[in-house]
């Protein structure tokens, strides 16, 4: 048996991935499907307008009023928001003027970029532009008895990225006034996220991505409440790659032991370049009677070219290819088939449109009396 690497101009030909964003979700299914990829998208969450959030403009209102000795910024596009939204509120001149004076710290390049865009400088920022470090520095310099205003990321649920942060700061003696620039709730369309949680559960998809923690949350809840919490997370562990755009965002599968992987620079286009090649990477093509046989999750390459199968044909293919060269009875390849069927017959009927799909003789070879392997 020989096992040989994909690789030619589209090296994401007949891979599916799914995509859970809220924004920027359109840049990734284009940077994707030029990769040859098949994207399904569905998002996981959906923002609460800034303007319209209540909590945000009460918070703010606070900072000014208290006011705040020194600010936390903890991602570029809630600073934008945030002074954004200012203006049509009145708070604009009193904000700015109010940053200008504190000590800013940063979570990183990004907020960084984003309040020099802004006229305004940082005191601080964190090089890893990770929490830990941010909490350190501030640590560090003593907050103690200090009026400390956070700017959070949104969440979906109760669970907050940002916790020790704002849970660091307090026992330290702050007093912490958090903004949560932009919150989340789940998606309006939620038969379309439905759908994409099921696939995920039942592995209908070669990987995920993720590039917020609330989006993760948000299919971890939705999978609970629909029964299959288990599946995804058992999908998520073997044979589905998610792929999160940096530790923030994978923490909430952290926690639970599912293991991720992400670019060294949290940025999409990294993310990107990351899915092409993990996926790549977890590919094997096996060598079938002279043929390079590529099994993913909802497709087959036969030397490199995309075959169509239907969801029976294909997960008989998938379960020979998990053990190329052994012999798999009528039963065991029965149990694989979609549904509850019990008609032994429905393996002859699939395993027939399977060998017609792929068109070579030989590729698949009947055991008389056992049943079927591919041939290696």
């Amino acid at each position: 048996m020989d096992i040989v690497t994909t690789n030619d101009d589209l090296p994401l030909l007949g891979r599916t991935v799914a995509v859970t964003a809220a924004r920027r979700a359109s840049e990734q299914q284009v940077l994707l499907e030029r990769r040859g990829a098949t994207v399904l998208h569905a998002p996981a969450i959906r923002m609460i307008p800034v303007a319209e959030d209540e909590l945000v403009r009460s918070a703010t209102a606070r900072v000014l009023a208290a006011p705040a000795d020194l600010m936390v910024l903890t991602t570029a596009t809630g600073v934008r928001w945030w002074t954004q939204v200012c203006e049509e509120w009145g708070y604009s001149t009193d904000l700015h003027a109010l940053m200008d004076r504190v000590p800013l710290y940063s979570r990183g390049p990004k907020v960084t970029g984003a309040l020099r865009a802004a006229g305004l400088r940082e005191h601080a920022s964190a090089a890893s532009e990770a929490t830990p470090e941010l909490l350190e520095m501030l640590l560090e310099r003593g907050v103690d008895g200090l009026t400390v205003a956070v700017q959070l990321q949104g969440a979906s649920s109760d669970w907050n990225p940002m916790a020790p942060l704002v849970e660091g700061l307090r026992a330290a003696g702050a007093e912490v006034i958090v903004v949560p620039i932009y919150r989340w709730e789940l998606p309006e369309d939620l038969e379309a996220f439905d759908d994409l949680v099921r696939t995920v559960a039942r592995a209908g998809v070669d990987g995920v991505t993720f590039t917020a923690a609330p989006a993760v949350v948000s299919m971890l809840e939705r999978a609970d409440l629909m029964g299959i919490h288990d599946d995804v997370l058992d999908a998520l562990s073997g044979p589905v790659a998610a792929l999160c755009v940096g530790p923030v965002t994978a923490e909430p599968l952290v926690d639970l032991g599912v293991p991720v992987s992400m670019p060294d620079r949290m940025r999409l286009g990294a993310l990107m370049r990351h899915v092409t090649d993990e996926l790549v990477a977890r590919s094997r093509t096996v060598t079938v009677e002279g043929h390079d046989l590529t099994v993913c999750a909802a497709g087959v390459l036969m030397d490199g070219q995309p075959i169509e199968l239907s969801p029976a044909p294909l997960a008989l293919l998938q379960a020979m290819a998990e053990r190329p060269g052994k012999c798999l009875s009528r039963e065991e390849l029965l149990a694989v088939l979609p549904g509850d069927g019990a008609d032994p017959h429905a393996v002859e009927t699939a395993m027939g449109r399977l060998r017609r799909a792929l068109g070579v003789p030989g590729l698949v070879t009947t055991v008389v009396k056992r049943g079927y392997r591919l041939s290696v």
